[in-house]
């Protein structure tokens, strides 16, 4: 059995510029088709906008809001949202709150660098 705490994970940095950790994902555990991941953004902070050719997303908002943008429409978002992100879709989302932006990102298959392109 997998059990992985957060204050385990070290974070890291992905391409469109977010920080996050893994919390499962074939790296760490024994997870192979997808992965968990613990995102933040700072106060004003913005993904790059992308997109990812096979992997489909899904953001779950914790704490803080913000604007989220996929394929050209824009809303804004917070704690109990959930955005399904499709393979292909150009998205970003950036913090307009007053706090740092907190959400779980899941990624099936999991994440890899070489599925972000700008």
């Amino acid at each position: 059995m997998d059990v992985i705490n957060r204050r385990d994970t070290v974070p890291f940095t992905t391409k469109d510029g977010s920080t996050i950790r893994e919390l499962l994902a074939h790296r760490n555990s024994s997870i192979r088709r997808q992965s968990l991941a613990e995102a933040r953004l700072a106060v004003g902070a913005a993904t790059t906008p992308h997109h990812h050719a096979v992997t489909e997303e899904i953001y779950y908002i914790l704490d803080g809001t913000a604007e989220m943008t996929l394929d050209g429409e824009t809303r804004t978002v917070g704690p109990g949202d959930a955005i399904a992100i499709p393979p292909g879709g150009r998205h970003t989302i950036r913090n307009t709150g007053p706090q740092e932006l907190v959400f779980l990102c899941t990624c099936a298959p999991g994440y890899e660098h070489d599925d972000t392109f700008f």
